[in-house]
């Protein structure tokens, strides 16, 4: 099948919509698919920068890729707020002779579907505004509308509780996201991964580490880290991942309670990521009852995120936030669920997984082995079937 996937932001970025638009297209190419991926560009002129980050090499090692596939890009100036871009994908798409567009982009969902052309709609929270909620119903409305694609069972409730989804058989698919499931195959145990990062890094890590990766936005948990490690200086803390930004502001943060057992590492490239969570001996999921989004606005309800499926495939124990829709994947058998915002429980679970390396164990396997089931090529099978 000829799958033109329209991404919905600009590639290459660090958001985490780009990295699932990536490993989509590549289990796609890997089950045989004839994929292109088309991005909106903002720049008009195709400068020595442009060509540098969008070559393959760039590409491959950002997003931890081994397959591939072409990607183009359509001029997609930001005032036009995607509707041309959503037009221009849809007859890029035709002149190819796509089969069907897959897309998380709400404008080209639904002028896609509205002109006829088969669209899969990927969803990953829930409309808001009225501009928002008219174009979800313009892709329903639409001749061309084969497939919704959402995370969560509360996200599929509360679309059909509030728009006229068809009620044909398989015509929702609730998907959370998924992982790759061949890098994290054969990884080192902590000890031996923590000599594998850089010196800078590694050299800094103590014998028990507790791992977060990530963004560090408001929500995800980090003034827990930061209140945890405040409570176990003898544990280092490792956070992998953030804009800058994010990063300086909770390096000062840090820095002003004389946390010496923070470390901050920055961005890390997708390729790379495996080792950082597999350096450590706990791997953290502190989502608070609010949750921000790149783009702002609260996804706490909805979530999926992909560092919940690379935890379970990194085969390290669990301590995540107890919130309904992570509930969904989780259980107390792969993982140790706390409230969100209980820093005593937090700090207690990380001392007796400290104590229990049997525990740890335990439940790190239960995870991975239920990771098998959430691979980025099991999912696009499911969404694909029937097509």
């Amino acid at each position: 099948m000829k799958i033109a996937l329209v991404a919905p932001t600009e590639l290459p970025a660090r958001r985490a919509n780009t990295i699932q638009v990536m490993k989509m297209a590549q289990a796609m190419a890997e089950a045989g698919h004839d994929i292109r991926v088309v991005s909106p560009s903002a720049r008009m002129e195709d400068t020595m920068q442009d060509r540098s980050s969008r070559a393959w090499s760039h590409l491959e090692k950002l997003y931890g890729l081994n397959v591939q596939f072409p990607v183009e890009w359509l001029p997609a100036p930001p005032w036009m707020r995607r509707y041309d871009y959503g037009l221009s994908a849809l007859r890029w798409a035709r002149r190819w002779g796509a089969d069907v567009i897959y897309t998380r982009l709400p404008q080209c969902a639904a002028i896609a579907s509205y002109s006829g052309m088969k669209t899969i709609y990927e969803i990953h929270d829930f409309p808001g505004g009225f501009m928002a909620g008219w174009l979800l119903r313009w892709f329903l409305a639409g001749r061309g509308a084969v497939r919704l694609v959402v995370i969560s069972r509360a996200l599929a409730q509360d679309l059909a509780d509030r728009f006229p989804i068809p009620s044909r058989p398989a015509f929702t698919l609730i998907a959370p996201d998924g992982v790759d499931l061949k890098r994290y195959e054969d990884l080192p145990v902590p000890p031996q991964a923590r000599q594998c990062l850089p010196s800078e890094i590694g050299g800094h890590l103590g014998e028990f580490v507790a791992g977060y990766t990530g963004h560090l936005y408001s929500g995800r948990g980090i003034e827990i880290i930061l209140a945890m490690a405040e409570h176990l200086p003898e544990i280092s803390f490792l956070i992998a991942g953030g804009d800058p930004e994010d990063v300086t502001r909770v390096r000062a943060q840090a820095d002003s309670r004389g946390l010496k057992n923070v470390l901050l590492t920055g961005f890390v490239p997708n390729a790379e990521l495996p080792l950082y969570q597999a350096s450590c001996d706990v791997l953290l999921m502190p989502y608070q009852a609010q949750v921000a989004a790149s783009s702002g606005g609260d996804i706490a309800r909805y979530l999926s995120p992909m560092k919940l499926f690379e935890y379970m495939a990194c085969d390290r124990a669990i301590l995540s936030s107890d919130l309904p829709v992570l509930r969904e994947t989780l259980s107390p058998e792969i993982a140790i669920l706390l409230p969100p915002a209980d820093i005593a429980a937090w700090v207690e679970a990380i001392q007796v997984l400290q104590s229990s390396p049997d525990k740890r164990r335990t439940l790190g396997e239960a995870a991975r082995r239920a990771a098998g089931q959430y691979s980025w090529e099991n999912r696009v099978r499911r969404i694909l079937d029937g097509l």
